[in-house]
């Protein structure tokens, strides 16, 4: 018996796993590869989560109500935190773009990244509460969309 052969069946005896694996079918060739554990892209979901909680968390306390909510320093770091995200965004775009990915991700990230501005105006020029209230909700829904998207298991081109 070979080394590579005794060594292979000794793996396989000694981890259920290792025979499990072996047992799966190989990957397709082409099939698309995800994304969400690559540095760039983990950053996003991270930041996103982290940013969609602080708006929950605004919405949750009521501070949304007050007048001058958008004016304070919260928000303002907010917005800088939230551009900064939206950069991200199509900095991952043109990752994508540049390895002649055509998938649906490529599009939504240019997409998340041209809305995070106009959902942070909408709330800063929201005149009652109830408007604030629903600008941060579609703010923290674009948030939501920008973490389910990555880690989306990827689905083949149509």
């Amino acid at each position: 018996m070979s080394c590579g052969v005794a060594l292979a069946v000794t793996l396989l005896l000694s981890d259920p796993n290792v025979a499990l694996a072996a047992a799966l079918p190989p990957p397709v060739a082409d099939a698309p590869v995800s994304v969400a554990n690559e540095p760039l892209f983990a950053e996003i979901v991270t930041r996103s989560g982290a940013l969609k909680g602080v708006v929950q968390g605004w919405i949750a306390a009521g501070v949304v109500d007050q007048a001058d909510f958008a004016a304070g320093t919260a928000f303002a770091g907010f917005r800088t935190q939230a551009v900064d995200l939206a950069a991200l965004d199509m900095q991952g775009h043109m990752i994508l773009k540049d390895r002649g990915t055509d998938g649906d991700l490529k599009c939504i990230l240019r997409g998340i990244s041209e809305d995070i501005p106009v959902k942070l105006a909408a709330v800063a020029a929201a005149a009652t509460p109830a408007e604030r209230r629903v600008a941060l909700d579609e703010l923290a829904y674009l948030l939501n969309d920008n973490v389910e998207v990555i880690t989306a298991p990827p689905q083949p081109p149509v």
